[in-house]
C-alpha cells in the first residue's frame, strides 16, 4: 500500500509533515496536562475548567477564520498558527499560577483532547483538497489522519518520560513536568519554519465575496449535528479521560501514556481500514456504522470492575471510534465547491469546537464528585444520538465520486 496516493504534490506532503509535529506535541501534552496541573496543586474541577478555556479559545479563533479568512492568503495564517504554538508551550513551561496559566490556554494552541482542533486544521484541510481528485481524496485524508494519530500515539509515549526522569535526576516530578511543554514550544518552531516553505499565493488570487455561498445550508446541517457530535466527545477528551483513569484504577503517567500510545496506533491504522469500507458503502454509512459499535464500548467501560476490562473496552473503542474522521473531512470537501472549502472546514470545525469547549467542565465537576466514569456514560449515550440522526439526514447525500 502506497503512504500517499499517487501524485501528491511536494506541498501536501509539507503539509502532512506539520501536521505530524502538531499531532505529536499535542499528543504528548494532552496526557501531561493533567498530570502537570494536579502537580502544582490545582484539582479536578479546575483541570476541567482549564481544559474548557483552552477549547474554547480554539473555537473563537476558528470563527474568526470562517468569517475573515476568505480574504486573507493562507500562508500568513499557518504562520500565526504556529507562532502561536510555540507561545503557548513557552506560557505554559513557565507559569504556574492560575490565571496566568488560564489566559494562556483562552489564546493558545493547547489541544487537551490530542485531535484535529485549532486554525491550522481548516487551513491545511482546504489546501490538501487541491493537491487530489476526488477518487483520491478520502485516502489522502486518511494519510492525513493516519500520519496524526501515529505522531499523537509517539507523543503519548513521550509524556512517560517525566516521571523516570524525575527518578533520575532525585527531584520532585512537578520540576521536570513543564519541560514537556518546551518540547511543544520547539515543535512549533519546526512547524513555523515547515509553513515557511510553502509558496506564496499569487497577489491577483480571485477571492471568494462571501465564505459561504450555494452549499450554505448543507454546511449549517452538517454544522450542528457536528456540534452534538463534539459536545458528546467533550466528556472524554484524552486529558479528562487520562484523569478519570488516575482517579478510578490509580493509573501511573507512565502506564496512562503506554496505554494512550497503543489506543492511538489502533486508531491510525482504522483510518486505512475506514477508505476501503467506503468505497464500498460510501462515507455516510461508513461515518455511523463504525462510531455506533464504538460508542457501545464507551458506555460499557466504566461499568467494567478492574481496568485491564476497562482498558479493553477503551482499547476497542479506538480501533472503531475515529474512522469517521477521514470520511467526514473528505465528505465536507466534497459537497462544497471548492471556493467555499476553507469556510465549510471552519464553520464545520467551529461549533465542534464551541461544544467541546462546554462539556469539559462538566466532565471536571462529574470527576470531583465521583471517580464512578458518568462523563463516560453521558458522552458515549449522545454520540449515539448523534449517529442516528446524521444517518437520518444525510444517508442519501452522496459525494459526487459515489454511486
Amino acid at each position: 500500500m502506497r503512504l500517499l496516493p499517487a501524485g501528491v504534490s511536494a506541498d501536501a506532503r509539507l503539509l502532512l509533515v506539520a501536521r505530524s509535529l502538531r499531532a505529536l506535541g499535542d499528543g504528548m501534552v494532552a496526557v501531561v496536562l493533567p498530570a502537570h496541573l494536579l502537580a502544582v496543586g490545582f484539582d479536578a474541577f479546575q483541570v476541567g475548567v482549564l481544559t474548557t478555556a483552552a477549547l474554547l479559545g480554539a473555537a473563537l479563533l476558528t470563527l474568526a477564520l470562517g468569517a475573515l479568512g476568505h480574504r486573507i492568503r493562507r500562508r500568513p495564517l499557518l504562520l500565526l498558527a504556529a507562532g502561536m504554538m510555540v507561545a503557548t508551550g513557552t506560557g505554559f513551561g513557565l507559569l504556574d499560577g492560575w490565571w496566568p496559566l488560564l489566559l494562556v490556554a483562552c489564546v493558545g494552541t493547547l489541544n487537551p483532547s490530542a485531535g484535529d482542533l485549532g486554525i491550522a486544521v481548516p487551513l491545511e484541510h482546504a489546501l490538501l483538497a487541491q493537491q487530489v481528485g476526488a477518487a483520491d481524496r478520502t485516502a489522502l485524508f486518511a494519510r492525513y489522519s493516519l500520519l496524526g494519530s501515529l505522531a499523537a500515539a509517539a507523543g503519548a509515549l513521550l509524556a512517560t518520560l517525566p516521571e523516570p526522569a524525575a527518578a533520575a535526576l532525585g527531584v520532585p516530578l512537578v520540576r521536570v513536568l513543564p519541560a514537556a511543554f518546551g518540547v511543544y514550544a520547539l515543535l512549533g518552531l519546526v512547524v513555523l519554519a515547515l509553513y515557511r516553505r510553502l509558496p506564496k499565493a499569487p497577489a491577483a488570487e480571485a477571492r471568494p465575496p462571501a465564505p459561504l455561498g450555494p452549499s450554505r445550508g448543507i454546511v449549517y446541517r452538517l454544522a450542528l449535528l457536528f456540534s452534538l457530535d463534539a459536545f458528546a466527545g467533550g466528556f472524554v477528551v484524552q486529558s479528562l479521560l487520562a484523569l478519570w483513569l488516575f482517579q478510578r484504577f490509580g493509573l501511573s503517567l507512565a502506564a496512562a501514556g503506554a496505554f494512550f500510545f497503543w489506543s492511538s496506533v489502533l486508531t491510525a491504522f482504522s483510518y486505512l481500514v475506514a477508505v476501503r469500507i467506503a468505497r464500498r458503502i460510501g462515507l455516510v454509512n461508513t461515518m455511523v456504522f463504525t462510531h455506533l459499535p464504538a460508542n457501545l464500548l464507551l458506555v460499557l467501560a466504566p461499568l467494567m470492575p478492574t481496568l485491564p476490562f476497562a482498558l479493553g473496552c477503551l482499547m476497542l473503542r479506538s480501533a472503531l471510534a475515529q474512522m469517521d474522521v477521514p470520511t467526514r473531512t473528505s465528505y465536507v470537501m466534497a459537497v462544497v465547491t471548492p471556493a467555499e472549502r476553507l469556510a465549510a472546514a471552519s464553520f464545520t470545525q467551529l461549533p465542534r469546537s464551541l461544544a467541546t469547549a462546554l462539556s469539559p467542565v462538566l466532565a471536571g465537576a462529574l470527576l470531583g464528585l465521583s471517580a464512578q466514569g458518568w462523563p463516560l456514560v453521558i458522552g458515549g449515550g449522545l454520540k449515539i444520538v448523534y449517529d442516528l440522526l446524521l444517518l437520518a439526514a444525510f444517508r442519501r447525500v452522496k459525494a459526487p465520486e459515489e454511486p
